[in-house]
């Protein structure tokens, strides 16, 4: 072996200097997204999760999605955020419902259905077969911060942002549904609530897997 190579890995010296971190991407901006799930190897006939992708929290018994969020265009592209879909908790249907909520906007989100689009379509569009429809699915989000388990501040996912907001087009990289009328400055159009934490208007990517940390914020 080359003694230059040995050095490389015997003096660190002229090694670059470890960088403090990103900032923090700002509350509320928008962006667009590529989810994938961490199978957590829960399964639960009843609840029809047989193909091992949710989460049992071992101290709470809460049960969730992994899921980790990578941007995929724009100033932020390729920086990662991690949350939580919630799917049951011992203390109630609550997170069960936060978390259905946010698979519905994700869906619409991803396939360019707007939320109070009832047609046979739409209908069809937020069905899936299984929890693996979701992994790799791609839409927008709305950043959002809170605090980790050391008291830092972090970037989250909590809220899927739907068609029926002004600045989703241009963001998705879609034609706009929206009349010229509601086009109105952005953040001036609802957006749907989430949980803590398919196909997009084109075809959807095959599915992938990739790792995701902490444990749920709606399950301590």
């Amino acid at each position: 072996m080359n003694d230059n190579n040995t050095n490389v890995w015997s003096d660190f010296n002229d090694a670059e200097a470890q960088q403090s971190g990103f900032n923090l991407i700002p509350k509320g901006a928008l962006v667009p997204v590529l989810m994938t799930l961490k199978p957590g190897g829960h399964y639960d006939a009843n609840q029809g999760w047989s193909d091992g992708y949710p989460t049992q929290s071992p101290k709470t018994g809460a049960v969730y999605l992994a899921a980790e969020f990578v941007i995929t265009g724009g100033e932020y592209a390729k920086r990662k955020m991690w949350s939580n879909i919630g799917l049951y908790s011992p203390k109630g249907p609550t997170w069960t419902q936060m978390g259905r909520t946010f698979v519905r906007a994700a869906l619409n989100s991803a396939r360019n259905v707007l939320p109070q689009d009832n047609s046979p379509q739409a209908t069809a569009a937020r069905r899936i077969q299984g929890f693996v429809d979701l992994d790799g699915l791609e839409f927008v989000v709305r950043v959002d911060i809170e605090k980790d388990d050391r008291g830092d501040d972090r970037n989250v996912v909590k809220t899927a942002v739907e068609p029926d907001h002004p600045d989703y087009a241009r963001t998705m990289g879609v034609p706009s549904k929206l009349a010229p009328s509601t086009n109105a400055p952005a953040n001036s159009a609802p957006q749907a609530p989430a949980a803590q934490s398919a196909a997009p208007a084109h075809q959807a990517p095959a599915p992938q897997r990739a790792p995701v940390s902490g444990k749920p914020a709606w399950a301590q």
